[in-house]
């Protein structure tokens, strides 16, 4: 999935708080990628980072993938034609993978 295009939806856009934890607020979009399904059986869930406002869909590369060893789960990071580190990677998504053990794979 590595150097993939694909096509995210934006369910969860930059500046909105989860719908169920009313406190997890939203620094990057994150949404899913349809027709694509994740080890929890529901569509593969996506982080785009570098995109500095609120889009409801998206379509770039996948740079990485973040392995959750505590959890069932995969989020693919997807970013705006740019580069990031591991650690670039890790601190915009950190507000949500805080809660997990996640490793990033590149």
């Amino acid at each position: 999935m590595i150097g993939e295009i694909v096509k995210v939806i934006v369910d969860r856009p930059l500046g909105s708080y989860h719908p169920e934890h009313k406190d997890l607020y939203y620094p990057v979009n994150y949404g899913y990628i349809e027709g694509i399904m994740a080890p929890d059986g529901e569509e593969q869930d996506a982080y785009i980072i570098g995109v500095n406002e609120a889009v409801k869909e998206f379509t770039g590369k996948i740079i990485a993938v973040v392995h959750r060893l505590d959890d069932v789960e995969e989020k693919w990071v997807a970013p705006e034609n740019l580069s990031f580190s591991e650690k670039e990677i890790m601190e915009q998504i950190k507000f949500q993978e805080q809660y997990f053990k996640s490793e990033i794979r590149m």
